[in-house]
């Protein structure tokens, strides 16, 4: 039961984050506050949104509305979108609500809601049952105002004390726009963070999948699961869908790690395009001898800050394991330079000055595949990985 297409919306599939669980159900507890829910891409936010009903179910009775922003939205295309789909849910779920349409909503005009609009309806919607609503990849949202619009409904909506609580999930980025845009806001916000998932946790996701299955794992197939997931459950479910076949195929329901090899491979070819594509124009080149993929399996493997920005002083040990032999910052400072430039696609974002220069993998799905790119092409013996990435 491994779905990396898709986000996990069976609760006992899903696995660990608990903090950010309790988190979140603080906010829907507490009237007059709201949530952002920000991390890299592919850590598993859209998954535990998709949860929030079972979770909030032990706790309280909530109407939940989820919304996928995309880059064409407005804040009225936005609310439009809200409110059809509570329409929608409180059809098929009632809770005590009336099944005819509510005047506040069916009365608004789609292409000029306000601030003051979403407030007035919500509180109309929310006097049966609170409401919590979801709008999932807001960072994609690029219409210009949406974003302090939005911070002014969530002001309203505190200051009103409307018994209805709004989930924003996005990028860091979301949470910095929100409060620049609006600093009062802040006090009404609980930040929650969502990190790449612990080991323990990307154990649990095949445990949990390789059960619904009656498969079994390798204590060391798992820990190079483990290893090579570097804490994003997408990678961990890829991974494991193709190990699991690679398995079967020969007959056994018991994974082992040549079975992770093969589904590492596998894994490989099934990657987005979009991935594959940004590897390909950041290393090519005819010249003998150049180190563009090495520097950038270097860069996949150094030491991080908590926005998983490194140094190039982070980048010279992997290297010189790499690469069997010392190397020292000048030697692929312009490796570092051109990475993060046009010519090869800005694979590597950069931020600061020249003494106080870091740098972040554009893509954080980018990451893993670099490893096990890296692997397969036989840049680097899978025993050296070891060394540098324990489980």
């Amino acid at each position: 039961m491994f779905t990396p297409g898709a986000p996990i919306n069976e609760k006992d599939l899903f696995a660990g984050r608990r903090e950010q669980i309790e988190n979140i159900i603080d906010a829907v507890s507490q009237r007059g506050y709201h949530a952002i829910l920000y991390g890299e891409r592919g850590v598993g936010k859209t998954s535990l949104s998709n949860m929030l009903s079972a979770f909030l179910g032990r706790r309280q009775t909530s109407l939940i509305s989820r919304i996928n922003c995309d880059t064409s939205d407005t804040f009225s295309s936005l609310w439009t979108k809200a409110f059809k789909e509570i329409e929608s849910s409180r059809r098929k779920h009632p809770i005590g609500l009336t099944t005819q349409p509510l005047a506040p909503v069916t009365a608004l005009d789609d292409d000029n809601i306000t601030p003051d609009d979403a407030r007035r309806a919500l509180q109309e919607l929310s006097r049966s049952t609170p409401l919590v609503v979801i709008f999932d990849e807001f960072d994609r949202v690029q219409h210009a105002g949406a974003t302090v619009l939005m911070a002014d409904t969530i002001k309203s909506l505190s200051d009103y004390s409307v018994p209805a609580t709004i989930l924003i999930i996005g990028v860091a980025d979301s949470v910095e726009g929100l409060i620049k845009e609006h600093q009062s806001v802040e006090r009404a916000l609980i930040q929650i963070y969502m990190p790449r998932m612990s080991d323990d946790e990307i154990r649990d996701i095949i445990r949990n999948g390789l059960a619904r299955l009656t498969m079994e794992i390798d204590g060391a197939a798992c820990e190079e699961l483990v290893r090579f997931s570097q804490g994003v459950p997408y990678i961990a479910h890829l991974l494991a869908l193709h190990s699991c076949r690679s398995a079967l195929a020969a007959g056994s329901k018991i994974i082992s790690p040549h079975n992770v090899e093969q589904g590492m491979h596998r894994s490989l070819d099934q990657w987005q395009q979009s991935i594959k594509a940004s590897y390909h124009e950041a290393t090519k080149g005819r010249q003998t001898g150049h180190l563009y993929k090495e520097v950038l399996l270097a860069c996949a493997l150094a030491e991080v800050d908590d926005l998983r920005y490194f140094t190039a002083a982070a980048v010279r040990e992997p290297l010189s394991l790499i690469a069997d032999r010392k190397f020292e910052i000048s030697n692929f400072a312009r490796h570092l330079k051109d990475l993060s430039e046009a010519a090869r696609g800005r694979i590597l974002q950069r931020v600061g000055e020249t003494h106080g220069t870091r740098y972040r993998i554009s893509n954080p799905i980018l990451r893993p595949y670099i490893v096990m790119r890296s692997i397969k092409d036989n840049i680097v013996p899978k025993a050296t990985l070891e060394k540098i990435i324990t489980p």
